[in-house]
């Protein structure tokens, strides 16, 4: 019945009000005459003043209409519907009461209509709250939203809850503060938990979202809070810090969900302003691989240190065009040319650096997917080393001052061709360098968070779909950087490069990926199903090491290495090819991708990448 009356459409539900609201003015009417007469049953007056039954319908009604009474919303109804009735009720009494004393009816007495007045009001107004707690009752309201538990009962908590309480989303039903002197009092209707209570809270509430809303908090102090509720099964968003709060005021519209990043628990070192402009600014820079995930991060970041003229290069159409039409959104001062173009192909790259006059290179480009390259030996390889063969030579043929080649740690020791080819690209760079006027240097830093291809969006996707979640061994580990963090770095190492340096990001600690993906189910609102809770919602599987994956990643080759001037940055020294010996392997590459022999692609690898070990196949 409730959802029927909920799904009628609106002139039906007006009409319905209409009649509710004329048997309401008849009763209120009649109930007016008894509690003035003391008589249940005044027939004879109410006989005798049968005009007065008819007049007010006709009277109050159209009123109603005219000041907007059934144009109100049932569900959003408010003090709007206190006021119109009000109005309405008032007029129509003096206007009967002008008739009543012009016609001199004296068998109607007067203070029927004060009385009629006040309860008019009182069904008119209750009927209408009635109505719309039968149809969107609190209970009904609440049980359809998510159970909430906002973190914090501080200012920004409290204008949170303000703002719950008109959301069709989430319903507050606690708050979690750590303050001793808070806890066990009511704040705008919400009691005030201690942090111990949430697994109380989840159980006996089902509070199935947590809001984190200390926007004060320092980042060590948010990541430490965020750590200890990843253990539970609940959603958990936050609130921004309180510098990226608009003007102080909180509301839904400030949530956002937990990435891995807000519980990875890097403190950020402040960016030295002088390394990220010192290649960039007034100048005209060339990225490739520009619609990837480090490349587009390269790419916003670049345009915002001022340079004259940004080239956007990369083979995929799709992810140019978002790239391009994003930056150009920007409405900045810069020149932003997309070209699509493969950076294995030297005469179209050379004609692109030659045309813009580049200045500084960002070389992002490459296949870095290590099952899907190891799949594809010749075509990863040919890609990763031909492609960055020929963006140096074009840089030291047509005198560009510095290129930057973004590597990985996949390059140290490597167990896969993927890894192998990089440091193989390493080592083109090393050789240019020995021989060219052109700064050359390389980056080299582990994973990055919500990368394409990467285990985080994986996960992700993963755990929406319902699982399993796909974990390739119990034990295995990585490093994890977020993408805007890498891409900073990345700009700063550039900037203090004297030729041939390889620079090392400081990843932090390795996290273990059974632990990341615990952590995403968690966080997510979900358990996993193990030996302790078989009962879990989230399978997790083990699907065994895929080819040429390492358990553990390494980011020195040796030991030597020196601290930057950068505390995230360091420095290695490591072993070089002659340039004769690049231009001998890269000839040896082509000729493998003509020919498609994996074979000799694998042998080359394992002659000259130091640490490669694989099977020639």
């Amino acid at each position: 019945m409730k959802l029927r009356l909920q799904k009628l459409q609106r002139f039906y539900k007006q009409l319905i009000m209409i009649c509710v609201d004329v048997l309401t003015l008849l009763t209120s009417l009649w109930l007016s005459f008894v509690l003035r007469l003391g008589d249940f049953f005044p027939t004879d007056y109410i006989f005798n003043s049968w005009w007065v039954f008819l007049a007010l319908p006709i009277v109050t009604v159209p009123l109603f209409i005219r000041l907007g009474l059934y144009r109100a919303v049932l569900q959003y109804i408010g003090i709007k519907v206190i006021t119109t009735t009000f109005q309405a009720t008032t007029i129509s009494c003096l206007i009967i009461g002008f008739f009543m004393m012009f016609f001199r009816e004296d068998d109607l007495p007067r203070s029927v209509l004060p009385i009629f007045w006040f309860i008019t009001n009182v069904f008119i107004i209750t009927s209408r709250f009635l109505l719309k707690g039968y149809l969107y009752s609190w209970d009904s309201f609440v049980n359809a939203r998510k159970q909430t538990v906002i973190y914090g009962a501080g200012n920004a908590g409290i204008q949170l809850v303000e703002s719950l309480k008109k959301s069709a989303v989430y319903a507050p039903i606690a708050f979690i503060d750590d303050d001793k002197a808070k806890q066990g009092t009511i704040l705008n209707y919400v009691e005030v938990f201690a942090f111990d209570k949430i697994a109380e809270l989840i159980k006996k509430k089902e509070a199935q979202v947590l809001l984190f809303a200390v926007p004060s908090a320092t980042q060590k102090q948010r990541t430490q809070i965020l750590k200890k509720l990843t253990k539970f099964p609940i959603e958990v968003k936050v609130l921004p810090s309180i510098d990226n709060v608009v003007n102080g005021v909180i509301s839904i519209d400030n949530i956002r969900h937990v990435e891995v990043g807000d519980i990875l628990g890097r403190s950020s070192v402040k960016p030295k302003k002088k390394l990220l402009t010192r290649n960039i600014s007034r100048k005209n820079i060339l990225v490739t691989g520009a619609g990837g995930s480090i490349g587009s991060e390269l790419s916003r970041q670049i345009m915002k240190l001022r340079p004259v003229k940004v080239v956007l290069m990369d083979n995929s159409e799709f992810n140019l065009y978002n790239i391009h039409l994003e930056l150009v959104g920007k409405g900045l001062n810069v020149e932003i040319v997309p070209s699509l173009c493969t950076v294995t192909n030297y005469h179209q790259l050379s004609k692109i650096i030659q045309q813009h006059k580049i200045h500084t290179i960002y070389h992002a480009a490459a296949y870095k997917h290590v099952p899907m390259v190891e799949m594809n030996i010749v075509s990863g390889t040919h890609n990763n080393v031909v492609g960055t063969y020929n963006v140096a030579k074009a840089a030291d043929e047509l005198g560009v001052e510095s290129m930057v080649l973004v590597s990985t740690d996949k390059a140290v020791r490597p167990t896969n061709v993927m890894g192998a080819s990089k440091r193989m690209s390493e080592l083109i760079l090393q050789a240019f360098s020995d021989k060219s006027k052109t700064c050359f240097s390389m980056v080299r830093f582990g994973n990055v968070l919500d990368s394409a291809g990467s285990v985080v969006p994986l996960f992700r996707t993963q755990i929406k779909e319902g699982g399993p979640v796909t974990v390739t061994h119990r034990n295995i580990t990585r490093y994890f950087m977020s993408i805007p963090e890498a891409v900073e770095l990345v700009l700063q190492a550039g900037a203090m490069a004297k030729g041939g340096d390889v620079f090392v990001l400081d990843m932090g600690e390795p996290i273990k990926i059974i632990d990341l993906a615990y952590k995403m189910i968690h966080l997510s609102g979900l358990t996993p199903i193990d030996i302790e809770n078989p009962d879990g919602d989230i399978r997790v599987e083990f699907t065994g090491l895929r080819p040429g994956e390492k358990l553990y990643e390494e980011l020195l080759i040796g030991n030597d290495v020196v601290q930057s001037e950068h505390p995230r940055i360091m420095q290695a020294k490591e072993s070089k090819l002659t340039f004769d010996q690049i231009l001998s392997c890269v000839e040896v590459v082509r000729s493998a991708r003509e020919n498609q022999d994996e074979k000799v692609v694998k042998e080359l690898l394992l002659k000259y990448v130091d640490g490669y070990t694989s099977e020639v196949v």
